[in-house]
């Protein structure tokens, strides 16, 4: 009981902290609360699309966070428990990873989405659709709930397919998009810069780009998400924070020559070409159309329907609509 209760009290306050920080935006610092800490810690993580988080140290810094840590992580379920344990305060992760944390009782409250669209699955010329997946190998990384294996079954779960029966998921050391390359598996679920490199080398093709095609298009693929605790304890800071990861979004899409610059700099990726490409087709400005609560109540159907999540999702629209 304890935990649905956590799951509620945290999704009735989705977003809440985002809004609060764009009606902040349009007020003088002086006339802000000011920060009960200045000391913020994200997790850094491969990935190139989450450039709004990279972007956005040194506006947090200008925020008046005098203490700003990284701590390293894996994306995806190692980030979301290392946020739920408080070894991070801050996390720019895919929303299924937040559903399918929060479906476990972790203390995590999503403040904002960053932006729409970033991944694609790409698979060889014989398959055309996601239907025909049925009975395919298809690269998930190195294990069974890798945000590849749990995007892709979101997708076949969609379509009618039952992930674990039709799907045949090929785990590995190797690099999935190396394996695709070599032929050793059928498809793969590919993140930037894997699809630039992919379409400069004209290996495969896209059957689900989740930029254009619906109804993934539609819905934040990377979040911004606090520890419940740090949120609660410091609204003042957690404002901030995000006020300056959806400035530095807009960055992205005003200068991706300098923040494809920044990635490669940074060591995030060493090619500046498909940087600076993905930059400029992955939506940024996207982030003021869509609510983050339909992405969370979108993609808790999808993974109850492939049963990655076990509570009933017909609780979650109630409680996104603010009734109990």
């Amino acid at each position: 009981m304890q935990i649905v209760q956590n799951r509620r009290r945290f999704l009735a306050g989705l977003t809440t902290v985002g809004a609060a920080a764009f009606v902040g935006a349009r007020t003088a610092s002086s006339e802000e609360a000011p920060l009960e800490t200045t000391t913020v810690r994200f997790t850094k993580s491969p990935g190139i699309c989450i450039a709004p988080q990279y972007v956005a140290e040194d506006l947090i810094r200008a925020e008046g966070f005098t203490d700003f840590q990284y701590v390293d992580a894996t994306a995806g379920l190692a980030s979301t428990a290392m946020l739920s344990r408080g070894e991070v305060d801050f996390l720019v992760d895919f929303g299924t990873a937040f559903v399918i944390s929060i479906d476990g009782g972790a203390p995590i409250k999503v403040l904002a989405g960053v932006h729409v669209g970033c991944y694609e699955l790409f698979a060889h010329e014989d398959i055309k659709s996601v239907l025909d997946l049925k009975g395919k190998s298809v690269g998930v990384g190195q294990n069974l709930g890798s945000d590849p294996h749990v995007f892709v079954s979101a997708m076949t779960t969609n379509v009618g397919l039952d992930p674990v029966k039709d799907i045949n998921w090929v785990t590995s050391e190797d690099n999935s998009m190396k394996l695709f390359a070599e032929g050793k598996i059928e498809a793969f679920l590919s993140f930037p810069p894997e699809a630039q490199e992919l379409r400069a080398r004209k290996i495969g093709h896209v059957i689900v780009n989740s930029i254009t095609d619906r109804p993934w298009s539609q819905y934040y693929c990377c979040m911004l998400a606090s520890n419940a605790a740090y949120a609660e304890k410091y609204p003042a800071a957690t404002k901030r924070v995000v006020r300056a990861i959806l400035k530095a979004a807009d960055i992205c899409v005003s200068n991706p020559e300098r923040v494809a610059r920044l990635l490669v700099d940074g060591g995030y990726t060493e090619q500046y070409d498909y940087a600076r490409q993905a930059l400029m087709e992955i939506p940024y400005a996207k982030w003021r159309e869509y609510d983050p609560e339909d992405t969370i109540r979108f993609f808790s159907l999808r993974l109850h329907e492939a049963g990655m999540v076990k509570s009933s999702p017909v609780w979650m629209p109630a409680v996104l609509q603010g009734r109990t």
